[in-house]
């Protein structure tokens, strides 16, 4: 896309400068060019202003070359030389202004792409968030059960049954309420959304 882009606004800066020169228009009017050799040929005998070797006589003979074209030429040429060319331009130009908007809209596209996947990176770290609580306190319940499991003699553990049960109990409440506490704290912090 950058490649084709940069080569179109090559033509159009090339077809622009063109078009601004008047004397480079007037050498692209090869029909011109041919009057003007045959007058020329027909009045001296020998074309001398064949391009040859870029010296002060081939300039000299380009410049009377370009004059004897205005005289003995058509100006209707050059304008209608112009013409195609602008109608090329216009095309580049509108090409130029597709290619642009086109690479405008693959940067809003892979922008908005790019907010899409924040949105669930987020959301994969609240989940994140979620079970890293949810297992500190899940942890904290298995530490006590973990600990009335050992078999160490206790002397409280005789005739006391129930208190195993309500140990539990606790623990679970405490970890609810820990989990809980935890959710609060990154509501208000501005962790997980509402």
């Amino acid at each position: 896309m950058t490649r084709l882009t940069a080569r179109v606004q090559k033509v159009r800066d090339e077809l622009e400068q063109l078009l601004d020169d008047d004397d480079d228009m007037a050498d692209l009017c090869l029909s011109r060019k041919l009057a003007g050799a045959s007058s020329h040929i027909s009045c001296s005998g020998a074309p001398s202003w064949f391009p040859g070797s870029p010296t002060i006589g081939s300039k000299i003979s380009r410049a009377s070359r370009t004059s004897a074209a205005t005289i003995h030429g058509n100006e209707n040429d050059v304008e209608e030389m112009e013409m195609l060319l602008e109608a090329y331009f216009i095309q580049i130009d509108g090409t130029l202004h597709r290619l642009i908007t086109l690479h405008e809209y693959i940067d809003d596209t892979e922008d908005y792409i790019n907010i899409q996947l924040e949105n669930h990176r987020n959301q994969l770290i609240q989940l994140e968030l979620f079970l890293s609580s949810g297992t500190v306190c899940l942890s904290i319940g298995a530490l006590v059960c973990g600990i009335f499991g050992m078999n160490l003699p206790y002397s409280w553990k005789h005739n006391h049954g129930y208190l195993f049960k309500w140990v539990i109990i606790i623990s679970g409440l405490v970890c609810a309420i820990l989990f809980i506490l935890i959710f609060a704290y990154a509501r208000r912090k501005g962790l997980v959304g509402s």
